[in-house]
């Protein structure tokens, strides 16, 4: 079936338009003029009768003024005469339908992209061999085959070597991302060119993109306030249109004039033009990985006053890292931390594990222990390389030496709760610290002391922290250059480190010591709204589904969180936060510029007809332009502006450094 035939199957009134229109056009070139005016005539009232009774039900609905002036503009050509402009106006209701659902399709069609993306069959192994199931028949466990180009059916871990996926629809990354064996496997995922096995995690109803999926159909099937309004905008435009007609007739005494004026004075620009932005918009930032789940949070994005976040894990990357090792007298720091790793490899403490992660970034070898004992939450001791180690909290390691933890200095280079070094940098040694141990009382704000105690003797301290994340003070700082005039951070972390952390990166208003129902006070009591609410964890849902616009960050991030917010940004970034803003503000402004040239360029051909300059015939395809000019440049809510080009370039610069804030290094003397 060609694509003319399913057009027309699709849009039958449009079919019968046109087809009428050519009967009319072969009656009068075989001389039968009065007989084309009848069938042109009896075919405009059958429309008016048809659209009027629609139009009836949408009254009823609560939509007003939608059809009015079509309707009465069929009415007043039919009336006067004018039956090919009656059959243009019918053409335009009948092809307004079909022109707002290419709108539509065009300005969503990256929602639309990761619906028809959805994997249906799965490649299940079984004793060896391969069979084709549903992907609905998968269950966590099972083992699975992706073949190059094919998308990864559920979520999972790589059981293969490694592989290269494309995640451009789960994250907005444009590059493929390297996996290895172990590594965590999205659904929605592209191999690349290898054959690569995995071990399913979950089912596909449980699956990331199964969850995107629904909010993508939430999305679609939302319909904006301000969409609302556009509609109700149509009214006084209505009765003005009408007013212009009377008075155009009144005038001249000559009814063909009110004919000629409400033929260019259609509300389509008020009806198709906002809902197109919208649309636009909302397929713009699935394109960037965030999905906004519907029309309206645009609208709220769109006037954001105040922004607040949560600290663990969304100004930071919420989880510990070693920040400075400072050693005892007679030890070098690589040795301390070389000492510490090899007995924390055989903890599972996330403070180990980040000891660990140090050393191995150091490129230092993690020797073998033995006579491994771990008393939980308190520390390990083992034996390495002939020597008695201990590593753990400070009440712990000081019951096994002889010799206290002495005071020393804090790390001279502001090693801390600061920005964490920039991709791809190493860390790099910092000044020296004094030689020494640290006690309790020495710690700076926001930092952990892991203890380190050799052959009964106190080694040496390792500062551990929370780091900032490395966008934070440029996406604070594009936050109020986008118009958000307050940032807060809210945090159950002490005052001090609260404080100095907020310090460090800008935060305008820091609230610290909150549990769950203080942060959703918080959020309740900020004056200057809207507010966004960014966080990521289980304990955010509550704050984000009270905030104006809960925004949860993080593809991997908590299933409560995503559910609750309004917005899930799919990848790990926190500048993601001021795109979604800045999209929310473009497509408020480009729907209201649609509008207002529709309302400008109906309301002059509106004038230039009432003098009588416009025949009606002219008029009703000028009018089919005008609706046009409206979607085009409602469409342009899919692209960016230059402000927001110029934003996106210095956020991908990776310059995300503020002024006055340092990068720390792994402090070592």
């Amino acid at each position: 079936m060609g694509p003319l035939v399913r057009f027309f199957r699709s849009y039958p009134l449009v079919a019968a338009t046109i087809a009428v229109g050519v009967v009319g056009a072969v009656l009068e070139l075989g001389g039968q003029p009065l007989l084309a005016r009848w069938v042109l005539t009896v075919f405009a009232v059958a429309v008016a009768l048809r659209q009027a009774r629609a139009m009836v039900a949408d009254l009823r609905a609560g939509t007003y003024g939608v059809d009015v002036l079509a309707v009465t503009a069929i009415g007043a050509t039919v009336a006067v005469g004018e039956h090919w402009a009656a059959l243009v106006v019918c053409l335009m209701l009948a092809g307004g339908e079909a022109l707002e659902d290419y709108a539509a399709g065009r300005a969503q069609r990256e929602l639309s992209a990761l619906l028809e993306r959805a994997p249906v069959i799965a490649h299940l192994v079984v004793d060896g061999s391969v069979a084709d199931v549903p992907v609905a028949r998968v269950h966590a466990g099972d083992e699975l085959l992706v073949k190059p180009g094919e998308i990864v059916p559920v979520d999972g871990v790589l059981t293969s070597a490694g592989a290269y996926l494309d995640e451009s629809s789960l994250t907005g990354e444009s590059l493929p991302v390297e996996h290895g064996r172990g590594d965590s496997l999205l659904s929605g995922s592209v191999n690349g060119r290898e054959v690569v096995r995995m071990r399913a995690t979950a089912a596909a109803a449980d699956s990331q993109y199964q969850r995107i999926i629904e909010l993508v159909r939430q999305a679609q099937g939302s319909k904006a306030p301000f969409v609302r309004l556009a509609d109700r905008v149509a009214v006084p435009f209505t009765l003005v249109s009408l007013g212009v007609a009377a008075t155009a007739w009144a005038v001249s005494g000559d009814p063909v004039r009110f004919a000629e004026v409400l033929v260019v004075a259609t509300p389509c620009p008020l009806i198709i033009a906002a809902p197109v932005a919208f649309m636009a918009g909302m397929s713009r930032a699935a394109l960037g990985g965030i999905i906004v789940k519907n029309g309206g949070t645009l609208e709220q994005l769109s006037r954001v006053r105040t922004a607040a976040f949560d600290k663990t894990g969304t100004l930071t990357y919420g989880r510990p890292e070693v920040a400075a090792v400072l050693p005892g007298p007679g030890l070098e720091p690589d040795e301390l931390l070389g000492l510490a790793a090899a007995v924390e490899q055989y903890s599972t403490h996330p403070l180990a594990a980040a000891v660990v992660h140090a050393a191995r970034e150091q490129g230092l070898p993690l020797r073998h222990a033995t006579e491994v004992e771990e008393t939980t939450a308190h520390g390990v001791r083992a034996t390495v390389a002939g020597r008695r180690v201990v590593v753990g909290k400070e009440g712990f390691v000081a019951a096994e030496v002889v010799d206290p933890p002495t005071a020393a200095a804090a790390p001279e280079n502001g090693s801390g709760p600061g920005p964490a070094p920039r991709p791809g940098s190493a860390a790099r040694p910092g000044p020296a610290a004094r030689p020494g141990s640290a006690p309790e009382s020495a710690l700076a704000p926001g930092h952990t002391a892991v203890h380190v105690g050799v052959d009964g003797r106190h080694a040496g301290t390792i500062w551990l922290a929370d780091r900032v994340r490395a966008e934070t003070p440029a996406t604070l700082a594009a936050l109020h250059r986008a118009g958000v005039g307050t940032t807060v951070m809210l945090t159950g972390d002490a005052e001090a480190t609260a404080r100095g952390i907020g310090a460090a990166i800008g935060i305008d208003d820091v609230r610290a010591g909150l549990l769950p129902e203080h942060k959703v006070e918080a959020v309740r009591g900020l004056r200057d709204r809207p507010v966004m609410m960014v966080g990521d964890g289980v304990n955010d849902a509550p704050v984000l589904a009270v905030a104006d616009v809960g925004v949860a960050m993080g593809a991997r991030g908590s299933t409560a969180a995503s559910e609750s917010a309004d917005v899930v940004i799919m990848l790990d970034d926190l500048a993601r936060t001021v795109r979604a803003v800045q999209i929310g503000r473009r497509t408020m402004r480009v729907a209201w510029q649609a509008i207002g040239l529709g309302v400008a360029l109906s309301v002059g051909l509106m004038v230039v007809a009432a003098v009588g300059l416009l025949p009606a015939i002219v008029g009703a395809w000028t009018q089919e332009a005008v609706d046009l000019a409206c979607i085009l440049w409602a469409l342009l809510a899919s692209r960016p502006g230059a402000a927001e080009r110029a934003e996106e370039a210095f956020l991908a610069a990776g310059d995300h450094a503020a002024p006055g804030v340092r990068e720390p290094a792994l402090t070592t003397p």
